[in-house]
């Protein structure tokens, strides 16, 4: 059965859609168990049928949905057709466009808007409206075009687009290099206690959720990571905070702040949609709830981005406005942090 497999693989033209790699502390997790994890919006089902046809491999064999993935191991997804990326479609999607010349272009991008094709999100991304705007976009090192760095689907704010390979490479190294400015504007629950401070941690995906990130203080997982914080507004149970990335991980912000204690207002993936600060009291309840709803998503905005211009070796520096459903919420807290503090001094 196990020849039959290779040699049904061999025949036919194949293309990775996932690949990941098992961690050292990975316990012995059957791969359409340890797969759904990972993938986003995968059904068990679905995963278990490409394990029946083959399309599972662990280390580089084909393998059934009961197969058990352990430390180290190589787990892949291959099919008979190009993943989203490689089947990109040119979309006329509307481009809030900061600056644009002949090497880059900024671009504001909408909260709910995915950067790029994946699983689940086949069109409707950034990049999708970008390749419609703009003609032969170099690719980064993941076959993106034109993207040298990127935010969550939930986050907005400022992204920078390599238009050259010249740009791309160059604009590649700042980031590498960390010279490039990122500046976020973050609402998180509780009152932070410092008016400014770094934290540092290794960041890496959660032994616990595949599906989160998590900080790893002992060196043994993850990437080295840095974020520098500075309080802006303290709102009674919340508190606005500005971010200034040093290192560019995945979750980076929203990690690290919920690593010390402020998770990031409604950010369902880390608990922030749960009512972490506050009182018991029915009207408060129904007041963050209303919060909720006014801001639907994590409250981040990528507020600041300056790079070095890759042709004229100008610094640039673009600021995006924070918002409108953060800004409504942060017009809610205000009002309720007045009314609180003219209560105490009755």
């Amino acid at each position: 059965m196990q020849e039959n497999q290779n040699q049904d693989l061999e025949n036919e033209e194949l293309y990775e859609h996932h690949k990941f790699v098992a961690s050292v502390g990975q316990e012995p997790l059957r791969v359409d168990k340890f797969l759904m994890n990972f993938i986003e919006n995968a059904t068990r089902s679905k995963l278990q049928q490409a394990a029946k046809a083959g399309n599972v491999l662990v280390n580089e064999l084909p393998v059934k949905s009961n197969h058990k993935v352990k430390p180290n191991d190589i787990v892949r997804i291959v099919l008979a057709y190009p993943p989203a990326e490689n089947l990109l479609v040119a979309e006329d999607i509307p481009l809030d466009i900061i600056y644009e010349d002949d090497a880059v272009m900024v671009v504001n991008k909408p909260a709910g808007m995915v950067v790029h094709p994946g699983h689940g999100n086949y069109s409707g991304t950034l990049v999708n409206g970008l390749i419609h705007h703009i003609e032969n976009l170099p690719t980064n090192s993941n076959e993106r075009p034109g993207l040298v760095h990127r935010i969550d689907k939930d986050t907005s704010g400022l992204l920078v687009v390599a238009k050259t390979e010249a740009a791309m490479a160059n604009l590649s190294r700042q980031f590498f290099d960390r010279t490039t400015e990122r500046l976020y504007y973050a609402l998180v629950w509780g009152n932070v206690a410092e008016d400014e401070g770094r934290i540092e941690g290794n960041i890496g995906r959660s032994l616990k959720n595949r599906l989160q990130m998590a900080v790893f203080p002992d060196g043994d997982f993850g990437k080295h990571a840095v974020t520098h914080y500075k309080v802006l507004e303290r709102l009674t149970y919340v508190t606005l905070v500005q971010c200034k990335l040093e290192t560019g991980r995945t979750h980076q912000i929203r990690v690290h702040l919920k690593d010390i204690g402020h998770t990031l207002f409604n950010d369902e993936r880390y608990g922030g949609n749960d009512i972490l600060k506050g009182t018991t009291f029915t009207k408060y309840k129904q007041f963050v709830h209303n919060c909720f709803k006014v801001l639907p998503r994590q409250a981040l905005h990528a507020k600041t981005l300056g790079f070095t211009h890759p042709t004229t070796g100008e610094f640039m520096r673009f600021n995006s406005e924070v918002p409108e459903d953060i800004t409504a919420c942060l017009e809610k807290w205000r009002t309720y942090s007045e009314n609180s503090k003219a209560i105490e001094e009755e």
